[in-house]
């Protein structure tokens, strides 16, 4: 469940910095539009640990880059979000991770497991994505538990594009991820 915080005032990282702590509370920013999201539904979470699991397995066995649930992604102080999922490569990790151990520029892949609030569609479906495109990530992955469907979204002409739309009983590939290969089935809950 989010909810945004719109009151005409182009929010910051240090504004964020002010409010008080609110444990199952996360605050993100989006071209200066603050997001607040509470604790995510448990068939959400299993959903970003199953994905994140397989990511994980891969790269371990390739050695190509790293995948983590939740981190910091500081584009900007009026552009900083915790996706659920990322996987960036080790070059992408050596420039960009921080001494806070917060990402400063663009994971190569970043996936965001939606919610059921209108809010939340608008914010990874509209907001995010312009967000990640603008900023150069590669590939961009909304997944859907209700639906149990995966939209990829890839790098085209300086954009990110829907290339396509991936329901159980389909494969995934990446061109991002050489030798990448899951059900889509693995990635939700039963």
């Amino acid at each position: 469940m989010s909810q945004m915080l719109n009151t005409g005032v182009r929010w910051t990282t240090q504004d964020v910095e002010l409010l008080p702590e609110n444990e199952g509370t996360r605050y993100e920013i989006v071209d200066g539009e603050l997001f607040m999201t509470r604790a995510a539904h448990f068939k959400h979470q299993q959903t970003c640990g199953r994905i994140f699991r397989q990511l994980d397995v891969w790269s371990e066995s390739t050695g190509l880059g790293e995948a983590v649930i939740n981190p910091g992604v500081l584009f900007s102080e009026s552009d900083n979000v915790i996706p659920d999922v990322v996987w960036a490569t080790k070059e992408t990790l050596a420039l960009t991770l921080d001494e806070a151990g917060h990402l400063t520029g663009a994971p190569d892949l970043v996936v965001e497991v939606l919610s059921s609030s209108n809010e939340d569609l608008r914010r990874d479906k509209e907001a995010k994505l312009k967000l990640y495109s603008s900023r150069g990530v590669k590939e961009y992955w909304i997944a859907d538990w209700r639906s149990r469907k995966l939209e990829v979204y890839r790098r085209e002409q300086n954009q990110l594009k829907l290339v396509e739309t991936l329901f159980s009983s389909d494969i995934i590939i990446s061109p991002l991820l050489p030798g990448f290969s899951c059900s889509v089935n693995q990635f939700f809950p039963v």
